[in-house]
């Protein structure tokens, strides 16, 4: 009888079962992939040491922003001073530690309600199609074509300069992109087989839009939202840096804001605010990048 060709191996010895290769969760591939990311884990080393500075700075460096410091215009590396002091005497280096909280609160809430409003609109819009599908679009156009900039500032104007303010009318004007992103996904999704068999077993609207595709389309959401807390801290710079923010809150947009009288008589004043702020934008888009690259299937091989 003919032995099969696979019952023995060359030197005529059974050979070894070979194990099923192991298929790794895509949470954990998508992981593995980011932290294999050199930009990435910089730009979360560098937002993780901001984080540290924002929260924990105010308990190492009590002192209160707005408390006169130093003489006017005091020079950087000073002793009163240790960033130099702006044009009321106040400290830069503590205004930095405390503001930080303010900026990033901001860029955090503003992002995650323009997250909230957009992928609720682009939710709807892209599963029901249709007529909803076109009355949302209409609206999300609408807002689309409004100056951001200009509609936030109207909106502070109206209901006044606070921090809750500001951070309602970020939200309120940056979440169209993030609408239309989750519009494509939804209608890109809502024909697949796993959609179809949830609705073939019973499930309502309301499960399939939230429990079923919502899930799926996390990927790139995800991502969409950890660029738009670089947008939201840059938008609060240019509300405050036009005089419209909370004064009685200190934030490294409000730091620049106030002293752009005085940019060529007291550069630091105006230069370690913006570098924060330009630091923080970048790790942020760095951890952005980062998270493209691993969460999308197409650029892992790249």
């Amino acid at each position: 009888m003919k032995v099969p060709a696979q019952s023995v191996d060359a030197a005529g010895a059974a050979p070894t079962a070979r194990a099923p290769a192991k298929v790794e969760h895509p949470t954990v591939e998508a992981m593995r992939m980011f932290l294999r990311n050199p930009s990435a884990i910089a730009g979360l080393v560098i937002l993780g040491f901001v984080l540290l500075l924002s929260l924990a700075g105010p308990l190492l460096w009590p002192a209160d922003p707005f408390d006169i410091a130093a003489a006017p215009l005091t020079p950087p590396f000073s002793e009163d001073a240790w960033l130099g002091a702006d044009y009321l005497g106040r400290d830069v280096f503590a205004a930095i530690v405390h503001g930080g909280r303010a900026t990033l609160l901001v860029g955090a809430v503003a992002a995650a309600l323009s997250v909230l409003i957009g992928v609720t609109v682009g939710a709807l819009a892209g599963y029901y199609g249709g007529r909803v599908d076109a009355v949302l679009m209409r609206i999300t156009e609408f807002f689309q074509v409004l100056p951001s900039l200009l509609f936030a500032m109207v909106v502070v104007t109206l209901f006044s300069p606070t921090l809750t303010t500001v951070t309602v009318s970020i939200g309120v004007v940056t979440w169209t992109g993030t609408a239309r992103l989750a519009r494509a996904e939804f209608m890109k999704l809502r024909s697949l087989e796993f959609v179809r068999a949830e609705r073939a077993v019973g499930a309502g609207n309301a499960r399939l839009i939230w429990k079923v595709i919502l899930p799926n389309a996390f990927p790139p959401l995800i991502v969409s939202a950890t660029l738009a807390v670089g947008a939201a801290i840059l938008f609060e710079a240019g509300l405050s840096f036009l005089g419209l923010s909370d004064p009685n809150v200190m934030s490294w947009g409000m730091m620049i804001g106030s002293s752009k009288q005085q940019v060529l008589t007291s550069w630091w004043a105006v230069t370690f605010p913006g570098f924060a702020i330009f630091v923080t934008v970048l790790a942020v888009s760095l951890i952005g990048d980062g998270l493209n690259d691993a969460l999308n299937p197409k650029l892992r091989e790249r």
